[in-house]
């Protein structure tokens, strides 16, 4: 893996701690409080917390309101679950009665976040939608945080919203701004953190940064001395207050379990079993929300449950034939490709899985992945199908796209080649005969 792709892959984590923290909190907007209302808090131990949660002034806080919360459980479940225009029919209502306040613009921009998620960011068609209402929320939450320097509020959403902004500058390429606005998040993290007794929501950045910057520093050793001008992290407390968040995160909670299930899953962590409970829980809570559906087809499948895989595959493509909100070619392709390797393992139903194959390859190709992966698997699977009935023409037609994809080590390379070897291309016809020219 070179520099620069890990050093975007840094960005995201330093900056998105803290952006991500916001992630949860944008999806819930409706009703002001009454003017005089003040928001119910709960009792925080004074021992475990750097402010004293009567050293602050709350008042205008939203995401201390709990009449607000009640009013957007219902927005921050339809933006997990993919109803983006219920979503911000609550959000613009919250924006008409707050238009001083950043809380509006940041979930607005949440909810345009997850319409690029499933494309795993690489559609950028809502990219200048995003920002905007990014640059909003942070001009918005400069303005109170400029007014009162205790305002954490203020700070974790500048936080937030710097994060998420150089998320997609570093998925972008766009190395100096994701560089200047994880610098900018990773500073308003520092003051939000002062607040984490106050609510679990302040505590979902600093859980993130926890966690990654000990990965970070593990996996890329190279970038040790950039890390030298961060604060330390913590690997054992992030995930400890994930789970806190995950538990009692009323915008960030969903945030917080999409992230332990990522986390579980992961290599270095090799929870599978934690990850795939997770995942089933976010599915049935939110069933239309297609990266959570492709999450959990992934996980079933790496745990061998063939049949939570196929029945979460067929929904997947029942939905995108559909036209739902984000079902699209890249979640296509994961689950044609998965009933297709059901369809060839599970039923030795060769016609269906050769169809299922052929559906990944044409997803694929929709949304140009076609380099390794799904594309490569399915081509592969085609070549053994053919090879299988006797085929040689389309065999080789197949294993030769292998051949050409496939890394040189790589058993599917070695399998192709050895097929090819053993299979050349049948020679050209000759040419018919010259007819004799007659002369008159």
């Amino acid at each position: 893996m070179n520099e620069c792709y890990s050093f975007r892959r840094l960005l995201p984590f330093i900056g998105l701690a803290s952006l991500l923290t916001l992630g949860a909190a944008q999806a819930q907007v409706l009703r002001p409080p009454a003017p005089d209302t003040l928001p119910i808090m709960q009792q925080v131990a004074l021992d475990s917390v750097t402010v004293a949660p009567v050293a602050v002034d709350t008042k205008e806080w939203l995401l201390l309101n709990k009449d607000i919360q009640t009013e957007l459980d219902g927005a921050v479940h339809n933006l997990y679950n993919f109803k983006f225009d219920k979503a911000e029919k609550q959000f613009r209502s919250l924006r008409r009665r707050y238009p001083q306040h950043p809380m509006a613009y940041f979930l607005l921009g949440l909810s345009t976040w997850w319409k690029i998620m499933p494309s795993n960011t690489h559609n950028e068609q809502y990219d200048k939608t995003f920002y905007a209402y990014l640059d909003t929320a942070i001009v918005k939450a400069q303005r109170l945080y400029d007014a009162d320097h205790q305002n954490y509020e203020a700070s974790f959403f500048l936080s937030a919203a710097y994060g998420f902004d150089a998320r997609l500058h570093a998925e972008r390429r766009d190395w100096r701004k994701a560089t200047v606005s994880s610098k900018r998040s990773l500073t308003y993290l520092q003051k939000s953190r002062e607040a984490n007794g106050l609510s679990p929501e302040f505590a979902f950045g600093e859980g993130l940064f926890n966690y990654y910057a000990v990965w970070i520093a593990e996996e890329y050793p190279f970038l040790r001395p950039v890390l030298l001008f961060f604060p330390k992290g913590d690997k054992q407390k992030g995930l400890a207050q994930l789970q806190t968040v995950a538990r009692q995160g009323f915008y960030t909670g969903t945030e917080a379990r999409f992230f332990q299930m990522r986390i579980m899953a992961s290599e270095r962590e090799d929870k599978t079993e934690e990850a795939i409970q997770t995942s089933r829980g976010l599915v049935r809570e939110f069933p239309d929300n297609a990266c959570f559906a492709r999450s959990y087809a992934s996980h079933a499948f790496t745990e061998g449950d063939m049949a939570e895989c196929e029945q979460t595959s067929r929904d997947i493509l029942t939905k995108l034939n559909k036209g739902l909100p984000g079902y699209e070619g890249f979640s296509g392709r994961v689950a044609a490709h998965y009933l297709g390797y059901v369809m060839q393992n599970r039923y030795r139903d060769y016609a269906k899985a050769r169809d299922y194959y052929q559906r990944c390859l044409v997803f694929s190709e929709s949304v140009n992945q076609t380099k390794g992966g799904y594309y490569l698997f399915s081509l592969s699977n085609l070549g053994r199908i053919a090879a299988a009935n006797r085929d040689v023409t389309e065999a080789r037609r197949y294993y030769e796209q292998v051949l050409a994809q496939a890394e040189r080590k790589s058993e599917r390379y070695k399998e192709a080649r050895t097929y090819l070897s053993k299979h050349p291309a049948a020679p050209p016809p000759a040419p018919p005969p010259a007819r004799p020219v007659t002369w008159r």
